[in-house]
């Protein structure tokens, strides 16, 4: 399990971390989108219209803090060593100088770009795991978020067309996702909440004994794609044994409730009570029930009532992604800024490789403690050559950051910024013409 505390957050530590290895230039040259280029098309005033919000100790929060530039940036964090820094919108005015707007007609006040955002917290899940609860996570119920990454991602991609996606590990019990396209940073709060709707399937509550319906006469492409590639298989070779989904009768009886036809579920009930143990030594009970229900529930007599759609429910149920959905739906919502660490645990929130995210693990993410160990490590011998963060373990993490996503953006935004300049260029001359 990941220790969810490191004994008192070391302000010092912070202080030297944020002196030497957290990547203010590489997060910046992501929120200014090519915009900190001198190009005549580039938006000098872009990042300094960004919105960052500090969290001081003893929960002291800085909202509206703007910065022109990488170094105005770092000297702030320098100097106030928040414990969190958290990333708005891009607002139509420097949001440090909104008061000066707020009487004018000609200026609101409001945000107008903002990166398509999703969070997923693991306590969204506390209803189908037994490892852990509330803020805890082990590498039990960690392949939740896995999942999470895996079908969101793809659809992302594949659904709307989005290229540029950062998915970062938020320090304690979820993920978050950045996506950083154009046409996903300019979207209206409207069109947040329908593609937010698009990935709502998980609508129960602690009360329903049913909490996800897949209706119609076959499931939507992107259900039956998520289910087919990643959703089955991880139900059956992770979760069901993992979290001992049918071993116990107060467990099996949750999955019991999700079956409509009350003969089928007293039928299995009935032979699970009878046999406490598998049929065979040499079998887990999760999976010889399993396959009972499956084998009951799809057999050809139960067809015509609709009873084989309830196995696909009950997978939904136990691993579909559970997004915040106030968090996608609104421009004005903060997230955490990658590379922060976090408060309650000491654990940098490091980018996740999408395309290698089962093999992520949590609980080995670089903490604080372990990153000024390895400072004080390379400050001791004699050929430190000043590269200090390529000799830490964070190393890897900026690394990742820098080449599946910062780099193959800004070379998206540069092409963008130049071409709209020319036909800018150009309708500017066609106007001036003869």
């Amino acid at each position: 399990m990941i220790t969810q505390q490191e004994p008192d957050l070391n302000l010092n530590h912070l202080k030297l971390y944020y002196g030497k290895l957290f990547p203010f230039a590489d997060l910046c040259r992501w929120v200014s989108y090519g915009n900190d280029a001198k190009h005549p098309g580039c938006d000098q005033s872009y990042m300094g219209r960004r919105e960052f919000s500090f969290t001081l100790v003893d929960d002291i929060y800085l909202r509206f803090q703007s910065f022109n530039n990488a170094h105005e940036l770092e000297n702030s964090v320098k100097e106030k060593s928040p414990v969190k820094i958290d990333i708005g919108p891009v607002y139509s005015v420097d949001p440090a100088k909104r008061y000066a707007y707020a009487q004018s007609e000609n200026n609101v006040f409001a945000p107008v770009e903002r990166e398509l955002i999703f969070d997923i917290d693991m306590t969204d899940y506390d209803d189908v795991r037994y490892c852990c609860s509330g803020a805890d996570v082990c590498l039990v119920c960690w392949p939740l978020m896995t999942i999470a990454i895996k079908v969101i991602d793809t659809s992302l991609r594949d659904d709307f067309g989005f290229k540029h996606v950062l998915w970062v590990y938020s320090g304690r019990r979820g993920v978050h996702c950045w996506v950083c396209d154009g046409k996903a940073r300019r979207l209206s709060n409207e069109q947040r909440g329908a593609i937010a709707d698009y990935f709502r399937v998980y609508k129960g509550n602690e009360n329903s004994h049913k909490k996800v319906s897949l209706t119609g006469a076959a499931l939507h492409p992107f259900l039956a794609t998520s289910y087919t590639n990643v959703l089955k298989d991880y139900f059956e070779k992770n979760l069901l044994t993992g979290q001992n989904l049918l071993a116990t009768e107060e467990r099996y009886e949750k999955i019991l409730s999700m079956i409509p036809d009350e003969s089928i579920a007293s039928e299995l009930r009935g032979r699970w009570h009878d046999s406490r143990r598998s049929s065979s030594a040499k079998e887990d009970i999760n999976v010889v029930r399993w396959e009972q229900l499956k084998q009951l529930l799809q057999s050809g007599k139960h067809k015509a009532q609709g009873l084989r759609r309830c196995v696909e429910e009950i997978v939904f149920s136990f691993t579909y992604p559970r997004l915040d959905m106030e968090v996608s739906k609104h421009m004005n919502h903060l997230l955490k800024a990658p590379f922060c660490v976090h408060p309650k645990t000491g654990r940098v929130c490091v980018p996740i490789d999408p395309n290698r995210c089962d093999e992520f693990d949590p609980t080995t993410v670089p903490t604080l403690s372990q990153l000024i160990e390895e400072l004080n490590y390379e400050g001791s011998r004699s050929d430190v050559d000043g590269a200090e963060l390529n000799r830490t373990s964070l190393g890897h993490a900026i690394t990742l950051f820098r080449s599946s996503f910062l780099h193959p953006l800004l070379k998206v935004c540069k092409e963008e910024i130049e071409n709209s300049y020319n036909v800018k260029l150009q309708q500017s001359k066609n106007s001036l013409g003869w």
